[in-house]
């Protein structure tokens, strides 16, 4: 996800690089002719002299007027083509236009009618249907005529105009604010601003997904405390495992130690430190050294997994010791014989 993110990033700043420095260049250009241009007699200073951030802001502001102008011309036509009055003129204009559509049609076919050859028959069609229309237009437009004088033609064609007018000033205004968007203040360089924003935005978020799968793996992990060699294994992939529970046995290779058990009678015998001398069944003939690191200071009865000396104590203390095997041989849970010097 953060791969895909980084390339959208890379590609939406790659395109807002080359889009700047194009605006930049024409901006140039642009402010090259500025200087070149006269402003109108009405102004006080040159074209250049105000800011390009100042000239941007008062444009957007005669659009914005502009547009607002349109809305309300628009609006009052409105309510003056709705008015009772004015149903009779806004007919007699629609018949009017229909005429003229329909006379042109007619004028196009008498016309065409004269070129054919052998034409008596369909030139006098042509031209009873060209003296039909030009009928139908001279009484559209008397009709049209003897209305436009009245109070609500005058007003519809006032309101048409304030419509036209602002519409024009619309236009002029926005082109004008398209003018002055140059270099960094150019459509197509916040275009292409937005987009890089939103590519950063969608990096930010791809990267919180995956610091929060990162920690719900984290959550998920379960990390054993020293290195180790896994003796036992109580779960199988897919279980559910319960607080607590124990799953794996790990046991410490490099820090191997001995418990051994003597009586009572031979408790006086050890102390910490004491080396002893380590053999088992696996090698033969070769020695491990080991040196007590712990003494209970408790009895306890035999264990039943250990054969002592004295089989015939009832109790006994452990002996802890810590075997030297700098070469890796001896595994967990060998059998050993131990013998304090």
């Amino acid at each position: 996800m953060c791969f895909i993110s980084n390339a959208a990033l890379a590609s939406a700043q790659t395109k807002y690089d080359q889009t700047l420095q194009a605006a930049l260049a024409a901006q140039a250009d642009q402010r090259a002719k500025d200087w070149q241009t006269t402003a109108p007699s009405e102004f006080d200073q040159p074209n250049w002299y105000i800011e390009q951030s100042d000239q941007i802001g008062a444009a957007q502001t005669e659009l914005d007027s502009a547009q607002s102008a349109r809305d309300d011309a628009q609006g009052q036509l409105n309510k003056v083509i709705n008015r009772l009055d004015a149903a009779d003129y806004l007919e007699a204009e629609k018949k009017l236009a229909e005429a003229r559509a329909a006379f042109v049609i007619a004028k196009q076919v008498k016309d065409q009618a004269g070129k054919a050859s052998d034409n008596t028959g369909l030139l006098d069609a042509a031209q009873d249907y060209y003296d039909e229309a030009l009928a139908d237009l001279e009484d559209a437009q008397e009709d049209y005529d003897d209305l436009l004088d009245t109070e609500a033609a005058e007003d519809v064609e006032y309101a048409r105009g304030q419509v036209l007018v602002a519409q024009q000033r619309y236009d002029a205004a926005y082109a004008r604010l398209l003018t002055l968007q140059t270099g960094a203040e150019s459509p197509a360089v916040i275009a292409a601003a937005k987009e890089l924003d939103k590519a950063k935005s969608a990096l930010a978020q791809a990267e919180a997904s995956l610091a929060l799968v990162d920690a719900q793996i984290a959550k998920l992990t379960v990390h054993a405390p020293m290195n180790g060699v896994v003796l036992t294994r109580n779960i199988e992939p897919g279980e559910f495992v319960q607080p607590g529970a124990t799953t794996l046995t790990i046991g410490n290779i490099n820090e191997l130690t001995i418990t051994v058990y003597i009586p009572e009678n031979r408790y006086g015998e050890i102390s910490l430190g004491q080396t002893a001398e380590v053999t088992v069944d696996s090698f033969p003939g070769e020695v491990f050294t080991a040196a007590v690191i712990q003494i209970a200071d408790k009895a306890e009865f035999t264990p039943r997994n250990v054969q002592t000396v004295e089989g015939r104590s009832s109790t006994v203390f452990a002996i802890k010791l810590h075997v030297e095997d700098p070469e890796g041989k001896l595994k967990i849970g060998m059998p050993a014989d131990v013998v304090f010097k």
